[in-house]
């Protein structure tokens, strides 16, 4: 049992000495996950800031006046550019010099002073589809407050709706993309660590080593796993401090919970980047197979956008994938404090799945090795 212990102790040191004895190395694990983290907080959201508008307005009276003041009065709008004919709007669209143009036609003000209702024609940029849509509705509510400063007489609606925002109450995107980072990131690094162990070590000339040395597979095959998930748990660390204390985004549950959840997503990642490593001849094409393993994994997990989306059959081809079960447990204890049962009932399907990558992992390393 102590030789065992010895052995295994021995394999693990030598993997993290692998790992980090290249001062290259220790900067590709630590920094740029953190610089990531920085910068796709920021870069990766849906929300849409600072657009232009363009304004064709051929009325020229008070009402086009106030609904000018209005716009030029959101914080979203970042300028209003003039426009002076349907050409200038098309080549103004065309160029994306704006996203959006509204066109006054001249009885707007006359209608208006009339006590009818006017129309403000809005021109989107379909090929931004997502950001035009988003877009029209702050229009829309533009208008709708231009209407009650030009209108204060007309009566409010006998009824309204009062929205609250329940675990995000100012809708900080910020609060959102977060806790998905630390699932993209984390699934990214954890399956390229891993992917290349093995094939570093054919290119290198030190597997037939392995082969021959006092080792036994499963040694080897922790002592690879091991690495790869204390760095893992040490980004996943660093995330979570710096996303709480730096960004300020809450952390609302259990810690012990998200190490735990954390602890076997890495696992799966793990045995997914081992299966990859051993069916890799070189480095080169270890890379590749963690490209083409993370990009549907990131796809099918729910960040970028829900899984209920996807047609029936990627539905359920998801149900494999471990981000996206820890990326519900993460944002469940991020933002709403997620009790234990339901993080438990999400962590048994992420055991599964680790227990059935690493058995592929481990299987198809000992059949490299014979």
């Amino acid at each position: 049992m102590a030789g065992a212990m010895g052995r295994l102790r021995a394999m693990i040191v030598k993997e993290f000495w692998a790992i980090l004895r290249d001062p290259r190395a220790r900067t590709v694990l630590f920094l740029p996950p953190l610089v990531q983290l920085f910068v796709f907080s920021f870069a990766s959201t849906l929300e849409v800031k600072n657009f232009d508008v363009g304004l064709l307005d051929r009325s020229g009276g008070r009402a086009a006046i106030e609904l000018a003041s209005q716009l030029a009065g959101s914080p979203n709008v970042h300028s209003i550019v003039p426009l002076h004919s349907m050409q200038e709007l098309r080549a103004a669209i065309n160029d994306r010099k704006v996203i959006a143009a509204i066109v006054l036609q001249p009885d707007f003000d006359m209608t208006i002073a009339r006590g009818g209702t006017a129309t403000a024609g809005v021109i989107l940029d379909g090929r931004r589809s997502n950001a035009a849509q988003i877009v029209a509705g702050y229009l829309q509510r533009i208008a709708t407050a231009t209407g009650t400063v030009l209108r204060p007489d007309i009566p409010s609606p006998p009824a309204r709706s009062v929205v609250t925002n329940w675990f995000n109450p100012n809708l900080d995107y910020l609060w959102f993309t977060l806790p998905g980072l630390i699932v993209t990131i984390g699934a990214v690094s954890g399956i390229s660590v891993t992917a290349q162990s093995v094939a570093r070590e054919r290119e290198l000339g030190t597997f037939d080593q392995l082969m021959v040395s006092p080792l036994r597979v499963p040694e080897i095959l922790v002592g690879k796993m091991v690495p790869p998930v204390v760095v893992g748990l040490v980004n996943g660390s660093i995330y979570l401090l710096v996303g709480h204390l730096l960004l300020g985004v809450p952390f609302t549950g259990s810690v012990l919970l998200f190490y735990l959840s954390l602890f076997m997503f890495l696992c799966a990642l793990t045995g997914v980047g081992m299966f990859v490593s051993a069916a890799s001849a070189t480095q080169q094409q270890a890379f590749l197979g963690a490209f083409l393993v993370v990009v549907p994994l990131i796809l099918l997990s729910g960040y970028a956008s829900p899984v209920d989306n996807t047609p029936g059959w990627l539905q359920i081809v998801s149900l494999a994938n471990p981000a996206r079960w820890f990326l519900e447990i993460d944002e469940g204890l991020f933002l709403k404090a997620m009790p234990a049962g339901d993080v438990f009932a999400r962590i048994l399907p992420l055991m599964l799945i680790a227990a059935v990558t690493l058995g592929l992992g481990a299987w198809l390393f000992r059949a490299r090795m014979e």
